[in-house]
């Protein structure tokens, strides 16, 4: 059964389970843990799931070599089950909720969760700047990387990954000493990670070398973690029980719409501007906001408010 397109039907497939999966996976966080414990959680959670991602190509190779592709689809089935059956001795106490199941009721549920956000700001905020910091990181990390390493070198692949495993190590490291520090997660710690992810960004396109590609990414890998985590914690906490499905749904909606038209429309970019030019202006904006919004909230927070009258957050 092995073919092109059975492969493309069982993609599509779990792809679209996975719509399903990762908002419940992160909504069950709160209500099997209290807050105290919430950035912990969320960090362990995010360390383990980086390192899985930095261990599973060494294994893939591993398996593919040694069994060949049908039984590496074999083993992948298995974690599925193994995971299906840790996840079933999750005993939650929650209510069920009566559900009207019409089309009708899923798109007023929608309706309803937009208004909710429009009447609250920071979630407001949050999803803007979620879609600004992906868009302008999407392209330049994922393809921009690798066209600017086959431009330096021959074992551009190579590369890539090793500056992928370093990117990772970095995450990892980040993960476990952030809820050392930091207990309770804010905006404004967003705004932060949001500064040094595009720091990292501008760093190595200006410098634009292999080595402080390394370094420039070693910078994101701690701004990246910090600007997650941020993210996570604040819809968990801020957003009620009975919404917080659709926050993480509606979270998944805006990362995908914003990495679709980051690689659409860097990809016609590239065919006029360099890869060095795209890699420093995208750093460059979100710095650039990730400052501004800083001060408006160090403004706002000093009581300037009657100075400065307008919301530039609105």
């Amino acid at each position: 059964m092995l073919s092109y397109l059975y492969l493309l039907i069982v993609s599509f497939l779990i792809q679209s389970i996975g719509c399903f999966f990762n908002p419940a996976h992160r909504s069950v966080l709160p209500s099997i843990t209290i807050e105290e414990e919430r950035t912990k959680a969320n960090s362990l959670n995010d360390t383990l799931t980086r390192s899985v991602t930095v261990l599973s190509p060494v294994l893939s190779v591993w398996l593919l070599h040694s069994y060949g592709a049908v039984h590496f689809f074999t083993f992948d089935a298995l974690t599925y089950a193994i995971s299906a059956l840790c996840i079933a001795q999750v005993h939650l106490k929650e209510s069920k909720p009566v559900v009207n199941k019409s089309i009708k009721a899923v798109f007023g549920a929608i309706i309803e969760f937009a208004s909710w956000t429009k009447a609250h700001s920071t979630v407001r905020q949050l999803f803007l700047f979620t879609f600004i910091t992906v868009f302008f990181n999407t392209w330049v990390w994922e393809v921009g990387l690798l066209l600017a390493l086959s431009e330096m070198s021959s074992q551009s692949e190579e590369l890539y990954s090793i500056l992928q495993g370093v990117f990772g190590g970095v995450v990892i490291l980040t993960n476990i000493v952030l809820p050392y520090f930091i207990k309770k997660m804010t905006l404004r710690l967003y705004l932060v990670g949001a500064f040094i992810w595009g720091t990292g960004i501008t760093y190595y396109g200006l410098l634009y070398d292999i080595k402080h590609f390394f370094i420039g990414c070693a910078i994101v890998g701690v701004g990246l973690p910090v600007a997650g985590l941020a993210r996570v914690y604040l819809l968990q906490s801020l957003v009620p029980e009975d919404k917080m499905g659709r926050a993480f749904s509606s979270n998944a909606v805006l990362l995908y719409f914003s990495n679709t038209i980051s690689l659409g429309l860097y990809g016609l970019l590239v065919l006029f501007i360099p890869i060095q030019h795209l890699m420093i202006g995208s750093g460059f904006l979100i710095v650039i906001v990730s400052v501004v919004s800083l001060l408006f909230k160090t403004v706002n927070s000093a009581k300037f408010t009657r100075r400065f009258p307008i919301n530039f957050l609105k």
